[in-house]
């Protein structure tokens, strides 16, 4: 995400200002590291490479699942949303956004490995409610990468659409050159190829959540 909005790689290799610097340092004030992005409204703390040895970093660190909790609360009021863009992993930076997070959206490509995995994040989710965050939703499941004209493509999302019918969103994201596109040119798709079927797709998305009740 933090590349997709305009954050060259030098720059992302720079400790201080990233979400890793604030997760390392107790004293550091959370206001001081939100960046406006180039679309209204939308602001953000950037990544950073170092966020992939955050299990070996954390491990003897008491109550290390709500680290990200507590560094977000001062800023919890200020903005409808907060958006937490977690690696494709369960790990303890998972863990903290689950901890951290009022519902959880799971994006998963239209491939059958991808389903595979699914069974475990459910059981992920559930040991966060069980533990850190009794609180914690599923907003859904957002299809992505689909090709409709491919029949594994069909597949997979009828499998999912069996597997998790409540979970499943009606929105889907089929796959476009587009978001190559946009990531290179560090903007969202919905402000570099508005019109293009990504970026409906994704007004789409917004619209659902909303009456979904899992944004505002």
């Amino acid at each position: 995400m933090t590349t997709g909005l305009g954050i060259k790689p030098l720059q992302i290799k720079e400790q201080y200002g990233s979400i890793w610097y604030l997760l390392n340092d107790s004293h550091a004030n959370i206001s001081e590291f939100i960046l406006k992005s180039n679309v209204p409204g939308l602001d953000f703390i950037r990544g950073h490479k170092d966020l992939a040895a955050a299990d070996a970093a954390f491990v003897s660190e008491l109550a290390k699942e709500h680290k990200l909790r507590k560094l977000l609360a001062p800023v919890m009021d200020q903005y409808d949303d907060i958006l937490i863009d977690c690696s494709p992993s369960l790990g303890t930076l998972t863990i903290n956004a689950l901890t951290a997070s009022d519902g959880v959206l799971i994006p998963m490509e239209c491939e059958y490995f991808a389903v595979l995995g699914l069974g475990l994040v459910r059981e992920t989710i559930d040991k966060v409610r069980s533990n850190t965050n009794p609180n914690l939703k599923i907003d859904g499941i957002l299809a992505t990468m689909f090709e409709r004209k491919t029949a594994h493509s069909r597949e997979v999302l009828e499998l999912i659409s069996k597997e998790f019918p409540e979970d499943l969103l009606d929105t889907i994201i089929a796959r476009t050159v587009r978001f190559s596109e946009s990531t290179v040119k560090g903007e969202p798709i919905t402000t570099y190829a508005s019109s293009s079927t990504g970026a409906v797709s994704y007004r789409r998305l917004a619209r659902e959540l909303i009456y979904r009740g899992g944004a505002k």
